[in-house]
């Protein structure tokens, strides 16, 4: 059992990209962007799962320097990743032509290889540099040279494609992150054809699996995001807090929700109040008798994530009403809505409506 630890970090590499790609391919259903993602998280899978019959031998024969077979797969893994970060930014990017055209040199050395092979070509190993350089201009050592050229080609693309591609695209700040640390392990990954550990492959492997596992998380944040807001109910009256106390005893859901009806109430009532920007928490659970646990518990058992969410939800409907009824009509005003800064302002109303805060200001000024 001398390889438990690489069998271990192979197959929890396997299983974690397995769950990427079940969950990928289920939003797919919804978002075509995320079906190239879910297809290129299968094939990296689908290597990893290449790699666990080969862990004894992984385990106890060091590999030669520039073996064919970890270069050839070094290369096609390079190649898919720098395919990746594009797909995350470019909606349906499953345009093959192109993807074809772009591996065509993959295609083209493996080809050239496997008519090699089969015209007995001998593959031997190497062990230091001094070998490879005495045999540098045979057929075997010069496929090698191209198969590290055309890996360092993909590699740049990793760190620069995305920049270089995408120049007019909105493209989120944690593609470039994702892009570096995939050009790092890559690096990493090339290091490995020249002198392999068995302990550096294991944290390649790590590294690369949590890259891709903060890549999935960022874009599943996205949906998140998008979620809709709880709608606003105007509420008649306020429940008294004795009432809700006693409720408290008998239906423990029943109570949160007289709690946050409770809350309504006093919102709805007292608009000036928290359109003052140093209004918080602790000014709404004075006001309404509320202590913060019970307040947090009340407003999660109706879908909000906290009492500043909950109170900026309210700051953006009045903002949203101030604009059409012509009171704001600059970004500047925005402040009279109770938010702090300008850019609370505008990044709370990206984040809840999914629209720029300046472009719907204009797009109300102009119909004025």
């Amino acid at each position: 059992m001398q390889n438990l630890p690489l069998i271990f970090f192979v197959t929890s590499a396997l299983v974690a990209h397995l769950t990427m790609t079940a969950v990928m391919a289920l939003f797919a259903h919804y978002k075509v962007r995320y079906l190239s993602i879910a297809w290129i998280m299968a094939i990296f899978a689908a290597l990893i799962a290449a790699l666990i019959p080969f862990t004894d031998e992984i385990e106890t024969v060091r590999p030669a320097t520039f073996h064919p077979g970890p270069m050839a797969g070094f290369m096609v893994w390079a190649y898919l990743q720098s395919i990746y970060p594009l797909s995350i930014t470019m909606p349906g990017y499953l345009q093959w032509r192109r993807m074809v055209i772009y591996a065509s040199p993959v295609f083209v050395i493996l080809l050239l290889y496997g008519l090699l092979t089969m015209l007995g070509m001998t593959m031997p190993n190497y062990y230091n540099f001094s070998d490879v350089l005495d045999n540098f201009w045979t057929p075997d050592v010069m496929l090698r040279m191209l198969m590290l050229i055309v890996s360092i080609f993909y590699i740049i693309n990793i760190f620069f494609l995305p920049k270089r591609m995408l120049r007019y695209a909105d493209v989120p700040a944690y593609v470039y992150l994702f892009s570096f640390i995939l050009g790092i392990s890559s690096c990493h990954y090339l290091w490995l054809t020249i002198k392999f550990e068995v302990w550096e492959f294991e944290l390649w492997l790590l590294v690369f699996t949590f890259a891709n596992l903060y890549l999935c998380l960022r874009e599943l944040e996205t949906i998140a995001r998008a979620l809709p807001q709880p709608a606003m109910e105007l509420v008649e009256e306020a429940p008294a807090v004795d009432e809700i106390d006693k409720t408290d005893h008998e239906d423990f859901n029943e109570a949160n929700r007289q709690r946050f009806e409770r809350l309504e109430f006093w919102m709805q009532h007292n608009r000036e109040a928290w359109k003052d920007f140093t209004f918080g928490r602790d000014t709404l659970c004075d006001a309404t008798g509320i202590n913060r646990h019970l307040m947090l518990q009340a407003l999660r058992s109706q879908g909000y994530n906290n009492v500043h969410e909950y109170i900026n939800a309210y700051r953006i409907n009045e903002l949203q009403r101030m604009v059409e009824h012509h009171q704001i009509s600059t970004v500047k005003d925005c402040l009279d809505a109770g938010f702090g800064s300008l850019k609370t302002a505008r990044s709370s109303f990206q984040r809840v409506t999914g629209l720029s805060l300046d472009d719907y200001i204009t797009s109300h000024t102009m119909t004025d």
